[in-house]
């Protein structure tokens, strides 16, 4: 998948300037969505367990307190590899898709390369399944990896494709989906609807990185929302439901403002400094008294230094 050229990683997450000499501006439609919590402490205990008892070491590490150790603590990075490995999986799986589309578009690209790296981690059945649903539904690319600019809530983003299928201008976002046990593709989450909301809401399209030269959105707010969830067995198209946008570009909103107040929090420096005793009292009186301050529990109260 091409990298977007005006993408920045920070230490408030991905985000997007205006031109390749310009500094970041806006979080990244993910980066937003990324400010909702979700528990993955199970999951990623699940693959920790899972690794330990499939581990060929464990029987003869069996009282041993060392390689037991050793053995736990490569067991409980197994969800970070297999973040990694399944993010660099829909890497390629994306490259392919973008390399069809502008093959489609006829300009310049490197389907053929594209396909052999596929081969060569044994996940050519990605790139069979995705030909096989580009021709069913008549894919007629119109522009791959789009990045796109709302100035009036603060947000950027890159689309994967905008096509027309059937008369019908779609926002297509494609998601590497592994199998569940009965071989199915797993389902996709519900927050690729504020991902396609968020991208079909663009007031802007960029038309050249280097000179920061951008466009009006050229599609209205009458897209059909696609995710396009590809596996190694099927491919598994989705429409978001239309009554249920609004919902979602509110929520969206609102983890922008999340996002907002994170970012200023931190940029105001340390929010705890350590506090002093009171100094001692003036009077001997008022040492041994056993009154409390009006601040409660012996303590004076403080009022914030300007």
């Amino acid at each position: 998948m091409t990298q977007p050229t005006l993408a920045h990683a920070t230490e408030f997450g991905r985000m997007y300037s205006r031109s390749l000499t310009s500094a970041p501006e806006v979080p990244s439609i993910t980066t937003v969505i990324g400010q909702e919590h979700k528990d993955l402490t199970g999951w990623a205990g699940h693959l920790a367990t899972q690794e330990l008892i499939q581990d060929d070491r464990l029987a003869a590490a069996v009282g041993s307190a060392s390689q037991l150790k050793t053995l736990a603590r490569h067991a409980a990075s197994a969800a970070e590899r297999f973040r990694d490995a399944a993010a660099q999986r829909g890497d390629r799986v994306h490259h392919y898709a973008e390399q069809v589309a502008l093959r489609a578009l006829g300009t310049d690209h490197e389907v053929d390369t594209a396909r052999a790296t596929l081969v060569q981690h044994g996940e050519t059945a990605f790139a069979d399944r995705f030909d096989e649903w580009w021709d069913l539904y008549g894919v007629r690319p119109l522009a791959a990896e789009v990045t796109v600019w709302n100035h009036t809530i603060g947000y950027a983003g890159t689309l994967d494709l905008i096509a027309e299928i059937a008369g019908r201008t779609c926002v297509i976002d494609f998601k590497t989906k592994g199998l569940d046990r009965r071989g199915r593709a797993k389902p996709l989450s519900e927050s690729v609807v504020m991902q396609l909301v968020a991208g079909m809401q663009a007031e802007e399209r960029l038309v050249d990185a280097q000179a920061g030269i951008w466009e009006p959105w050229p599609h209205g707010q009458d897209c059909l929302l696609m995710a396009v969830a590809v596996s190694e067995t099927e491919v598994v198209p989705v429409q978001a439901t239309p009554a249920a946008l609004k919902a979602h570009w509110h929520k969206f909103w609102a983890l922008r403002q999340v996002w907002e107040h994170g970012r200023r929090t931190a940029e105001a420096g340390p929010s705890l400094r350590p506090l002093a005793p009171p100094p001692a009292a003036a009077s001997a009186g008022a040492t041994t008294s056993t009154a409390k301050a009006p601040g409660g529990d012996g303590v004076p109260p403080v009022t914030p230094a300007a």
